[in-house]
């Protein structure tokens, strides 16, 4: 049996894909921080998973953990997946460059001492910086920083570590845009937990709410990085991974907010981008310096020029990906009766 190690398989995109791995038939490795989902627990006791507690900050313990358990089961590790890390729009910088960047460091060097055949990295579309994007592939786009966040700037560092010192047959980079699905504990609660208190969909900035907004179903991120792992053809690139559909930013908060909050109904408001920034400031300031996972309220800094900005990137490499497999890209359709079902249940 095939084995795979995937860290922060607790997490919103970790746990989908240890799903993704059990159903194909891979033994797991499943490296958790703090809690364990039922899921998990499950999967833990019929043997399709082997359950890690542990911390990559302190990374000797996991290892040795780690081995402990590959020595019990006698077992080679085929494939490590990196979805843990820090992923938010706020934080001080030295927090994200121990969960984004140190980490991949230590992880790629257990990989290259255990002779893995597949590193996958989970990156994020936010390496291209935040601006106006019309439909750009991956390799037309360079990597850049222009937000001065230290989220994107320690996944371009991991990511240029990765490209120099891992073999271009043993890794691939997956970069998901804005993750959206039924376990989503950030993004979509944020956005209904701002409709909730207001009467307006409040947008900033010329696009009026009309720019896109790069929706990746969870699902097609976890089935991205089983083909990353699986196909041969990934080895040495890096796939952004968003739906097809093209889906404006109004669009989503109306997806959202028809499914939460269905007696409600909106009109959408443009604001003037400098009352965004005056208020982002603010918000930004305070979060980073009380040092939240996430901002206290929205917009930050940081958020809004996510989104007020035209992030339309080209999904073509990962569609080309699942074309090979013989498999198609989940629709957005499907992924909203996912999220009506978990609300009616």
């Amino acid at each position: 049996m095939r084995s795979v190690l995937i860290t922060g398989a607790a997490g919103f995109i970790g746990g989908y894909t240890v799903d993704e791995f059990v159903n194909a038939g891979w033994h797991v490795y499943a490296l958790v921080h703090n809690s364990v989902t039922p899921g998990l627990e499950q999967m833990a006791a019929s043997g399709d998973v082997t359950l890690i507690r542990g911390d990559l900050t302190q990374f000797a313990a996991f290892e040795a953990s780690l081995q402990h358990e590959l020595e019990r089961r006698d077992e080679k590790l085929d494939a490590v997946v990196h979805c843990a890390g820090r992923a938010s729009d706020v934080g001080r910088r030295h927090e994200f460059r121990g969960l984004n960047y140190e980490s991949v460091l230590k992880l790629g060097e257990l990989s290259l001492r255990l002779e893995v055949g597949r590193f996958v990295f989970i990156s994020t579309t936010d390496v291209y910086g935040l601006r106006d994007f019309h439909g750009e592939t991956e390799t037309e786009l360079p990597l850049q920083n222009n937000r001065h966040n230290p989220y994107p700037e320690f996944k371009i560092a991991a990511e240029g570590w990765i490209r120099a010192h891992i073999h271009a047959e043993r890794y691939v980079i997956i970069r998901p845009a804005a993750v959206w699905g039924v376990g989503d504990p950030t993004l979509s609660p944020r956005i209904v937990d701002f409709l909730r208190s207001s009467p307006w969909i409040i947008h900033f900035g010329k696009w009026r709410g009309q720019n896109r907004w790069p929706c990746a179903y969870v699902r097609n991120v976890a089935k991205a990085i089983l083909l990353a792992v699986t196909r041969t053809e990934a080895a040495g690139r890096a796939f952004n991974i968003l739906d097809s559909e093209h889906t404006t930013m109004d669009e989503f908060y109306r997806i959202l907010a028809s499914i939460a909050l269905p007696e409600k109904q909106f009109r959408s408001v443009t604001l003037p981008l400098w009352v965004g920034q005056a208020i982002g400031g603010v918000v930004s300031g305070i979060s980073d310096a009380l040092n939240l996972n996430h901002p206290f309220t929205d917009p930050s800094l940081y958020a809004l020029y996510s989104v007020s900005s035209h992030l339309d990137f080209s999904n073509a490499a990962f569609l080309e990906l699942l074309e090979g497999a013989g498999q198609t890209i989940l629709s957005r359709d499907e992924g909203i009766e996912e999220l009506k079902r978990s609300v009616e249940r």
